[in-house]
């Protein structure tokens, strides 16, 4: 298994609640040896590993990756045993987002982590820039923020809450919010 060295740094970024953000604890040069953290990190979720280092989840046994470039189809069998799930794929571009949360609520075990990402509505100023420097793509739109559904912090946290998920953790970092919800379903729940 080949190691991924990971150096790049994380800008200090404000939270909802929770942890403060500490670079001390990204150190350059530190080697990734789960394969799933590495395929993550080849396939551009470098942001998602330093989030997760940073939380402290990047060593928790049965991680698993739902990448936004591939389409996967999970039941419960699949997903009982999860400690983290990182969806990659951001929440603005979710189809029926609200029934993709519920059925991770009741698929994963109670405080397994959820982790995903979705676009700062306040980002869009640098999005928009970005989308009139291509506009000679006649109708292209970019696969960034202003595609899918507008999400703030707050709906973020609200559909977390009201489908089961404690937010544990929000941080800006490079134009995305991310975030660590904990699974609160019990057994019978």
């Amino acid at each position: 298994m080949a190691q991924v060295s990971v150096s790049e740094k994380i800008e200090k970024n404000s939270l909802i609640s929770g942890l403060e953000f500490d670079e001390r604890r990204l150190t350059a040069g530190q080697t990734v040896s789960s394969p799933v953290l590495e395929k993550m990190i080849m396939e551009g979720g470098i942001d998602f590993y330093n989030y997760l280092r940073w939380i402290g989840l990047s060593e928790q046994p049965n991680i698993m990756v739902l990448t936004s470039m591939r389409q996967y189809y999970y039941d419960h069998n699949d997903l009982k045993n999860i400690g983290v799930l990182i969806n990659m794929k951001k929440l603005n571009q979710v189809t029926h987002l609200e029934s993709f949360i519920h059925t991770l609520f009741r698929l994963l075990p109670y405080q397994s982590a959820f982790v995903g990402c979705f676009c700062n509505p306040g980002e869009e100023r640098s999005e928009m820039a970005c989308e009139r420097s291509v506009k000679f793509f006649n109708g292209f739109r970019t696969a960034g923020c202003r595609a899918g559904r507008s999400l703030t912090r707050i709906s973020v946290a609200n559909m977390l809450n009201n489908n089961g998920f404690i937010l544990k953790d929000m941080t800006d970092i490079n134009g995305l919010a991310y975030f660590w919800a904990q699974n609160n379903r019990r057994l019978g729940g």
